[in-house]
């Protein structure tokens, strides 16, 4: 499975190191609850809610906007559905993550690579 280091900070400005599974068959991305809790978010049941598919449709998950850096790549504002959940890994979905990013995978070499858009 393809996953990214990346750097995620919030409002707070705490800066966690994760690894992220890129997936571009998610619709969106997702947040575990306890990284997106220590990066500053606050969670409020008030607050529009996603309706994710699969096995996390009954998982509550609501908008959570971070910064995120990966490797010299300047900055970019990442969308996450944050979930009520710890069981979930981070997913770096379509939405946003392929809309700031260009991914190749090569498939046979178990590799991909990722630039910034233009």
């Amino acid at each position: 499975m393809p996953r990214l280091p990346l750097l995620l900070s919030g409002a707070d400005n705490h800066v966690m190191e994760v690894r992220g599974l890129v997936d571009s068959g998610a619709t969106v991305s997702v947040l575990p609850f306890s990284i997106g809790q220590q990066l500053g978010g606050k969670w409020s049941e008030s607050d529009a809610k996603f309706q994710l598919g699969g096995k996390l449709s009954r998982v509550a998950s609501i908008p959570l906007i971070l910064t995120a850096q990966v490797g010299l790549f300047h900055p970019v504002r990442l969308g996450f559905a944050w979930t009520q959940s710890d069981t979930v890994p981070i997913i770096l979905g379509l939405n946003n993550f392929f809309q700031q990013f260009d991914v190749f995978f090569y498939r046979s070499e178990l590799e991909f690579e990722i630039k910034p858009r233009k």
